[in-house]
């Protein structure tokens, strides 16, 4: 959430009211006895409100912009995955589902291993997406 207005601003679309101006007077007649009144309660608690619903407004819509790029970027990740199993040997497809069973991660010598296989596959597969 970006931060609100700096001190003595307002935020958009929140306009000082004439509710607001007569609370805003009977608050200083009545701020010698040190108490709110009723009025001026009412229109903080609006105030509060609607800054309230701007903020978590616009919380939303970057929310919806997250969840628009981890959508695209899933979608992405998953075509390089479906690529990559497509252009992988059985041997290797093998090796993976063994290590994601035992739960070790590949090892340096391993994937040295694998990068050395790949000049065997045809050139006119290419070496990863074009687009």
């Amino acid at each position: 959430m970006q931060p609100g207005p700096a001190r003595g601003q307002r935020c958009p679309g929140t306009a000082v009211t004439p509710a607001l101006r007569t609370a805003g007077s009977a608050a200083s007649s009545a701020g010698q006895a040190g108490s709110l009144t009723p009025a001026l309660s009412s229109v903080f608690q609006d105030l509060v409100k609607s800054h309230l619903m701007y903020a978590v407004r616009e919380e939303v819509e970057v929310l919806k912009e997250q969840i628009k790029e981890l959508i695209e970027k899933n979608s992405q990740l998953e075509q390089e995955n479906t690529l990559l199993k497509t252009l992988a040997s059985p041997e290797q497809l093998a090796q993976f589902q063994a290590q994601l069973q035992t739960g070790s991660p590949p090892s340096s010598s391993q994937s040295q291993g694998t990068t050395t296989q790949q000049p065997a596959q045809p050139a006119s597969q290419g070496s990863g997406p074009s687009a």
